[in-house]
């Protein structure tokens, strides 16, 4: 068995290596690769790799999602970070969780991920990948923006919102869009049923794509188009916890549902 370890940044070296030597304990070849690598680093790392370990925050396990994927690797997030939100587990649980997937103790959590295609005309000027979801904003000189939506080659409808949000759902197969900011109150959120593309035209301009959050935003000119639409393969996360803890993760992690006023 093979495991790569993807390195966040500010994770301890002392913590890689006890990692690396827990596992070699077990038999198990392990090695490290820090998340900032070049692509051809990353890909000789990852090469006949059974499992993708990340030490890092949520943003280093969004990076390693993106790896995993397309290359049929399960992977483990381990929170060295503030939230951790999509980690599995802690960072004082890293030594037992691996234990617990040595020895087979764990499901395998298959989330859906986004594929992203900007277009301008038949030329595709970028593609990328997310596991949660793209963001589509106004920018420059652009006040609002003016976007033509389209489902699976059917039409929409075309609202006016400082942008617009196609986000998958945890273990569902079905894409989100919901507009931000819209001019007209009557445009709400709506849920697209599995395996269909969602069509976002900029009509008026410019604007600024972001998949995952990502540090650097893509340009959007007038008149190109964001084809968004559920990625060829899954991912697949290690869990052991059961998959209704989902919503007391949303509450642990961001408060969500808790009162503002305590109970009396």
């Amino acid at each position: 068995m093979k495991v790569c370890i993807l390195r966040g940044a500010g994770v301890d070296q002392k913590v890689i290596d006890g990692a690396i030597r827990a596992m070699k304990a077990r038999k198990v070849d392990a090695g490290e690769v820090r998340r900032e690598a070049p692509s051809g680093t990353m890909a000789r790392s990852l090469k006949d790799s059974d499992l993708l370990l990340t030490l890092g925050g949520d943003g280093t396990f969004l990076a390693g999602a993106r790896l995993a994927a397309p290359r049929g690797i399960p992977i483990l997030g381990v929170n060295h970070g503030r939230l951790g939100f999509l980690t599995e587990i802690e960072a004082g649980e890293m030594n037992s969780g691996l234990r617990r997937y040595l020895d087979g103790r764990y499901r395998i959590e298959e989330r859906t991920m986004l594929q992203v295609t900007l277009l301008r005309g038949r030329r595709s000027l970028a593609q990328s990948i997310g596991l949660n979801e793209v963001v589509v904003d106004h920018a420059g000189d652009a006040r609002i923006l003016r976007l033509e939506i389209d489902v699976a080659d059917q039409a929409v409808g075309t609202i006016d919102a400082d942008g617009a949000i196609v986000a998958t759902e945890p273990t569902l197969e079905d894409l989100v869009l919901v507009p931000m900011s819209p001019f007209a109150l009557t445009v709400r959120p709506i849920v697209f049923g599995p395996r269909r593309d969602i069509t976002l035209t900029v009509v008026r301009g410019p604007a600024e794509m972001r998949v995952d959050g990502g540090r650097r935003g893509r340009a959007v000119a007038t008149g190109d188009v964001i084809r968004c639409g559920p990625h060829a393969r899954k991912l697949k996360v290690v869990r052991f916890s059961p998959p209704e803890s989902f919503y007391q993760r949303l509450g642990d992690k961001l408060g969500w549902g808790r009162p503002l006023v305590p109970k009396k």
